[in-house]
């Protein structure tokens, strides 16, 4: 009986063994907790920030006149950040534009179509091309693609829009892939022979099966590669000729708000209408990149409902 009840009691779980089984759950539920909060509280601390800078600036600034002035010249106190918006806006949809289908083929191209060999020589080069510092980048652009550029395109400028939306592009090529491949790689294989048992060539199986249920990962590789396009500094900086002028064509010389912000702010003098109107600018550009994966995670949203 004795015997008995021993062998019983190995099974019982008492409070004091149901507490050291929790602690550890509770200690990494907390830390987790404690990560996410020191994520939203930095987010909140950063837009704190720019808000109680920028608002000195629309105490004697117009807002209509800061978001649609055509002029950005803080010599004569004129502080219109539409051809820095509109310059922003255009090299980085020219950068996408080139950058998205190289991109999404490349990913394609590496998941289902290349060689297991081809594939490991290929993909560590593509991810050491997103290590590349972006000066380097820049100064290539600066000093060999902008004379490739001028001998193709003929633009008045050898630094131009489109030398630094080339050069973008080319930065936001092995983001996508990396996780794009990524979530290419990790469809279930029985989705693709359920599709071949079903008599559909290899090519209808990936555009019907394989990259609809990897798309959620494919757009997510899409914005993170757009969210480096708008924040890059160094390559805008020294590419695109940072003349602030009103322009929708990409082969003149232009300057973004990311150029803008570094190139002005060592000069502006703090508590000067100059030095308040960068932080607007850079509250303008928080915002923005804000919207953009707010935009992104609707999308991910409405694909994800529509492929379950």
């Amino acid at each position: 009986m004795g015997e008995t009840s021993g062998g019983l009691s190995s099974f019982v779980v008492t409070p004091i063994q149901r507490l050291k089984k929790r602690i550890p759950e509770g200690i990494v539920r907390t830390l987790l907790f404690v990560c996410a909060l020191v994520s939203v509280v930095t987010l909140v601390m950063v837009l704190s920030f720019l808000l109680w800078n920028a608002y000195p600036f629309f105490r004697v600034y117009p807002i209509i006149d800061f978001l649609t002035g055509k002029i950005w010249d803080p010599s004569s106190n004129i502080y219109g950040v539409l051809p820095l918006l509109v310059a922003t806006f255009l090299v980085s949809l020219v950068a996408a534009v080139i950058a998205i289908p190289i991109g999404i083929g490349c990913s394609i191209y590496l998941s289902e179509v290349a060689s297991p060999r081809i594939k490991n020589y290929l993909k560590p080069i593509i991810e050491v091309l997103a290590g590349i510092p972006s000066v380097i980048l820049g100064l290539f652009a600066a000093l060999i693609l902008s004379e490739w550029i001028m001998a193709i395109f003929h633009p008045p400028t050898t630094s131009n829009g489109l030398v630094g939306a080339v050069m973008l592009a080319v930065m936001m090529v092995p983001i996508q892939v990396t996780i794009a491949e990524d979530a290419i790689h990790s469809v279930p294989g029985n989705l693709r022979e359920a599709s071949f048992a079903l008599g559909a060539t290899k090519w209808e199986t990936i555009r019907g099966v394989v990259v609809p249920a990897a798309l959620s990962g494919i757009i997510a590789s899409i914005v993170l590669a757009m969210g480096r396009a708008i924040g890059e500094t160094m390559v805008v900086l020294m590419a695109c000729g940072n003349a602030p002028q009103y322009t929708w064509n990409i082969l003149k010389p232009i300057e973004t708000m990311t150029a803008a912000l570094a190139q002005n702010v060592p000069e502006a003098a703090s508590g000067t209408t100059e030095f308040y109107a960068l932080f607007s600018v850079g509250l303008l550009l928080f915002i923005l990149t804000f919207g953009v994966n707010i935009i992104a995670d609707l999308v991910l949203t409405h694909y994800r409902e529509a492929y379950k």
